[in-house]
């Protein structure tokens, strides 16, 4: 358990380093890490802990269990966006707003405002990802900055079904080519890792088994390099990718993903749409031909 969480509030993070490496991972395997608010505050108070180590050289994020995670927690029993929460990143409390406000404010600092602060980390960060990496899972993944996947990993953005654009760090078109982005989003399909991987979106694959060393390998080589050096080196990629328009890009999208929300209200009564956490699942086992 991390210094950070309250001793009554579940430990939805775990963190331990070892041979200066800090392996961060989520821990709600029993929903196959859905990312409530709370999980998300825990993930930043390990990922400042792991930045503020001096001994921590590598930051590792994976997730317990089958998957690496669902993405957004929009049906579990301990769903929080209705509950008190500190904020991360300088903006106002959600709860005692009123029409769109409410919802961009808690994204904005939840979801997109999180998101950029944990690219910006300046140690490097990989993300090992099993199983389903779906929406909000592609933001955690796609804020490291390697991927290494097990052959069983896909990838998927099945939220055009709730009338959104994407997720809300919209990172979609600058991991993939444009049509392939689309691709993504329009038919909502799993991609496997090994289609991921032909796109230089994933780094690595190897079998599920092995995964975990394979990743500890690659962070203690990562580790062999100055501090200093690694700092600058992911500076400078983050910093073209901004020159490419990446953040006004994700500016853009977040409020075209607040105005579908906007639509879904007045159209359905249902910020996504009037779908929730299990008709998402059934129709995504349907698309991919499960039962």
């Amino acid at each position: 358990m991390t210094d950070d969480v309250q001793q009554d509030e579940p430990e939805f993070v775990t963190y331990n380093v070892v041979d200066g490496v800090a392996w961060v991972m989520l821990n709600r395997p029993q929903y196959s890490n859905a990312q409530n608010y709370r999980l998300l505050g825990q993930l930043d108070d390990a990922f400042r802990r792991a930045t503020e180590d001096d001994a921590v050289k590598v930051i590792v994020l994976g997730g317990e269990g089958k998957h690496f995670s669902a993405g957004h927690d929009i049906g579990t029993p301990e769903k929080d966006s209705h509950m008190p929460r500190e904020r991360k990143t300088l903006w106002w409390d959600h709860l005692n707003k009123g029409g769109a406000e409410r919802q961009y404010v808690l994204e904005q600092d939840g979801y997109l405002g999180l998101c950029r602060r944990w690219q910006d980390i300046p140690k490097p960060m990989i993300a090992m990802v099993q199983g389903a990496c779906i929406a909000g899972g592609l933001m955690l993944a796609w804020v490291c900055d390697l991927i290494i996947a097990s052959e069983d990993a896909f990838f998927q953005d099945p939220v055009v079904r709730m009338a959104q654009p994407g997720v809300e760090y919209f990172a979609h078109a600058f991991e993939l080519p444009p049509r392939v982005a689309k691709e993504l989003l329009l038919l909502g399909r799993r991609m496997p890792a090994q289609r991921a991987y032909q796109f230089g979106m994933v780094n690595e694959i190897f079998p599920r088994e092995t995964l975990r060393e394979e990743v500890r390998k690659i962070a203690a080589e990562i580790a062999e390099r100055d501090r200093f050096g690694l700092m600058l080196t992911k500076q400078a990629v983050n910093f073209v990718e901004d020159l490419r328009g990446k953040r006004q890009a994700m500016d853009g999208v977040f409020h075209m993903h607040h105005l579908a929300h906007a639509h879904n209200q007045l159209m359905t009564g249902n910020l996504v749409g009037g779908l929730d956490a299990k008709a998402m699942a059934s129709a995504n086992k349907k698309q991919a031909g499960e039962s």
